[in-house]
């Protein structure tokens, strides 16, 4: 039996339910972190192949096996049952999550807030405000997927593979994420864009 070995008893359905909803967390939480699942096994001591199981509901974790995963993602063992079944689809503005830059300190003035209600799903969205000037050419971006923008208001030079493509309000564009890209507020007010990447990537 190995270190993901239950220590549960198999209670049907249900327990298959919450092992499922317990993945999802874990899952959801490391990627608020930036972490990748290499980086939470050095961090956690469990290996690569039980978080993966672990995050997909497929394996049934010991006690020690979850506050090992806790301890990685630096928090309590009990916020991994903090699970809501049935959470809503909506997102009131005021209860938007907001994200860091990928787990980079940032005092550029950037704001990114989730409009989605987790990170679970096929794809996520994010309400995106750049202040004057900001510009991340000197870290661009390369990740699976494909990416779909749109600016409401202000205007954002988005580059891709080098190329400048200028969306003012109401233009959008979508782009495979596979292609090095980056972006830039040239406007002397601030940019609010939504923008939608498959599979989320925070």
């Amino acid at each position: 039996m190995n270190e993901a070995a239950a220590e549960w008893t198999d209670d049907g359905q249900e327990i298959s339910s919450l092992l499922g909803a317990v993945g999802e967390r874990i899952r959801a939480l490391r990627k608020e972190r930036g972490l990748t699942i290499e980086r939470l096994s050095e961090l956690s001591g469990v290996s690569v192949g039980i978080v993966s199981q672990v995050e997909r509901g497929k394996a049934n974790p010991s006690f020690t096996t979850l506050a090992q995963l806790s301890h990685g993602l630096n928090i309590p063992v009990g916020r991994l049952f903090h699970v809501t079944e049935q959470a809503s689809p909506v997102v009131r503005k005021k209860d938007r999550r907001r994200l860091d830059v990928h787990g980079l300190e940032s005092d550029d003035g950037a704001t990114f807030e989730l409009l989605t209600p987790d990170l679970n799903g096929a794809l996520e969205a994010t309400w995106v405000q750049t202040p004057p000037g900001y510009d991340t050419s000197g870290t661009p971006y390369r990740h699976n997927g494909e990416e779909f923008g749109i600016v409401l208001s202000g205007c954002k030079d988005v580059f891709i593979d080098g190329v400048r493509h200028r969306l003012e309000a109401g233009d959008s564009i979508r782009y495979s994420s596979t292609i090095p890209h980056w972006y830039a507020n040239p406007g002397d007010v601030d940019c609010h864009s939504i923008w939608v990447i498959t599979p989320p990537t925070w």
